[in-house]
């Protein structure tokens, strides 16, 4: 597996044990609709949030968080339609983003409600 697929599957181990020391559970990994994919799909106490996980060796070129495009979330957005649809989901929904960096020392930042559709 190339490095980068490494780092970034590390990177979503690091953000789920995260969400569920913060009480979220669980619902999907890796959850793919046409070009995009939902990296994590997690129930909090009172809405579903679509995390999505950006992981860097380190913020030498910027922030991970700081790379989501406006196309990105656009396919994220329309995933996130799909699951909830599929699984009439009752909760309200948010986007998310985990970033985190490496070295030179770990670093995990939670931005809840990173963007909005529409």
């Amino acid at each position: 597996m190339a490095e980068h697929n490494e780092l970034g599957k590390r990177g979503e181990e690091e953000a789920c044990r995260y969400l569920s020391e913060q009480g979220y559970r669980i619902l999907e990994r890796n959850w793919r609709f046409r070009k995009a994919e939902l990296d994590i799909i997690a129930e909090g106490p009172d809405h579903i949030a679509f995390v999505e996980v950006k992981a860097r060796e380190s913020n030498r070129f910027g922030n991970p968080h700081e790379f989501i495009s406006k196309a990105q979330q656009k396919h994220l957005i329309k995933a996130a339609n799909a699951y909830a649809e599929a699984e009439d989901l009752q909760k309200d929904l948010q986007f998310d983003v985990v970033s985190i960096t490496f070295k030179p020392e770990f670093r995990l930042e939670h931005f809840k409600e990173a963007f909005y559709p529409g």
